[in-house]
């Protein structure tokens, strides 16, 4: 058993189609490679697509672990989880779309810590619904990537986010502007996108890292970050990335307490 727990990573948006599951397997392909065991855990609930996009069999999924929470029958979070490769593992999202309905958030927390020390990164997709699910996640996570593009509907309740984050302050995100998704709208510039949310761009996933045949790769069920050949091509935006990926999971500086004088 890992005598370490592992660093949760949440990725979140206020939008759906900004590129969350695949900036999350690209995150898992690069952990593991670094020799991480990652645990990517499908909290959107109603419609996660990280099992199908790994193709994947799923006969155990999220609900049956709080199902069996709730009438102690837990046991092992391993007994639940789907393998993609040696490295990595997948907790997907119910196949019923009706079980959503059925996972109360108070077990969210119990099955991220049931997992904490089987994993050296815990990698959390979410829904773009600020919903107790991925409120808990959030809440629960080392680190938030928070996820924008540039689109005037994303920004705008991007800005509330942010907003939020603020006020309960909480500090533990990044903001990752992809311009990578929907590479035809170029409505506002970097500044332009600063300005309109408040806040800083800690990464950017740049245009140069489109796939135009990406629907190749989601059917052979492929990690982007794994594939040789993309690897090859995109190896600027792939180091990118995998610079972004160190800075989650490096430990944060103690902070110093300076004492007043009396």
């Amino acid at each position: 058993m890992k005598k370490e727990a592992a660093k949760v990573i949440t990725v979140f948006s206020c939008k759906g189609g900004v590129g969350k599951t695949t900036t999350t397997l690209n995150l898992a392909g690069i952990y593991s490679l670094m020799d991480k065991k990652v645990l990517i855990m499908d909290l959107d609930l109603n419609s996660g697509g990280v099992a199908v996009s790994l193709n994947v069999d799923v006969s155990k999924t999220i609900y049956n672990v709080v199902d069996d929470m709730g009438n102690n029958r837990f046991d092992d979070i391993e007994n639940y989880v789907c393998k993609y490769n040696d490295k990595i593992d997948v907790l997907s999202s119910p196949k019923d779309p009706r079980n959503a309905m059925k996972i109360d958030s108070k077990y969210i927390g119990l099955v991220i810590t049931s997992a904490m020390y089987k994993y050296d990164v815990i990698l959390i997709d979410t829904s773009h619904n600020l919903s107790p699910i991925s409120l808990t996640a959030l809440d629960k996570s080392d680190n938030t990537l928070f996820m924008v593009t540039n689109d005037p509907v994303d920004l705008k309740n991007a800005k509330s986010m942010i907003s939020i984050f603020k006020d309960t302050e909480n500090d533990n995100y990044k903001v990752v502007f992809n311009s990578s998704k929907d590479t035809g709208k170029d409505y506002f510039s970097l500044f332009d996108v600063k300005n309109i949310i408040k806040h800083n761009i800690d990464y950017t996933i740049d245009k140069s890292f489109y796939i135009k045949d990406i629907d190749k790769y989601v059917i052979d069920g492929d990690i982007l970050t794994l594939n040789k050949k993309i690897r090859i091509s995109k190896k600027s935006d792939v180091m990118k990335l995998t610079k972004l990926a160190n800075a989650l999971i490096e430990p944060k500086p103690k902070k110093i307490e300076v004492k007043k004088d009396a």
